[in-house]
């Protein structure tokens, strides 16, 4: 199964760049998280995006998520033809369940002359306050927002805050609940999956049942 991991690019060449981390279970990943990661490899200061693969979220119950190497083969079918966006598998080295901290800190002392940065949602960034450790994630790391579709007033704690950049991206309502849920009834889904990431899990029958 071949993979494309820049994370072990980097420790070979140890070139310096400005990387976007874009955090997620994609549980599977879609069309939507492809807009998005494109979206700011292509108009932000960030030179690469990685697509890091959760094993675990802490908020998720990891009994409902698909096998982490499936996930992150998923991925890397998704990204193949998108030079600037790669897989990741650097969390599935660490203990769990895994925080942004930890691995921010792991990314750090590993790649000492990279800038990391974080990519997350507005709704993500509302409720950024109950991350753990997230005063010493946003002392030492810079957040890209993408935008959401909310019926919440506008008043997020963090949005003046010079570490944040609101990125104006497409606003794209697609998540891999909706598609989880459409394959269990039967129904077809595949214009929101790339093609090959489609065929993967039709070949499998995963989230069939």
């Amino acid at each position: 199964m071949q993979q494309r991991f820049l994370y072990i690019t980097l420790s070979l060449t140890n070139q310096i760049m400005k990387i976007g981390l874009y955090f997620g279970t994609f549980n599977p990943i879609h069309i939507g998280h492809l807009i998005i990661a494109n979206h700011m490899a292509e108009h932000s200061d960030l030179e690469q995006i990685w697509m890091v693969v959760t094993p675990h979220n802490p908020l998720k119950k990891k009994d409902t998520l698909l096998d982490d190497y499936h996930r992150l083969h998923l991925v890397n079918l998704a990204t193949e033809d998108y030079p600037k966006i790669k897989p990741s598998d650097i969390e599935f080295k660490l203990p769990q369940p895994n925080y942004t901290v930890n691995t921010l800190v792991h990314l750090q002392d590993k790649f000492p002359k990279n800038e990391f940065s974080l990519i997350m949602g507005e709704d993500n960034l509302k409720s950024f306050h109950k991350w753990k450790n997230y005063e010493a994630i946003l002392q030492n790391h810079e957040i890209y927002v993408y935008p959401r579709v909310s019926s919440e007033a506008d008043n997020i704690e963090f949005k003046n805050n010079s570490k944040i950049h609101i990125i104006n991206a497409p606003i794209v309502e697609i998540s891999s609940t909706f598609i989880r849920e459409n394959i269990k009834n039967k129904k077809n889904i595949q214009p929101l999956l790339p093609s090959k990431v489609w065929e993967y899990i039709n070949h499998n029958n995963f989230y069939k049942k």
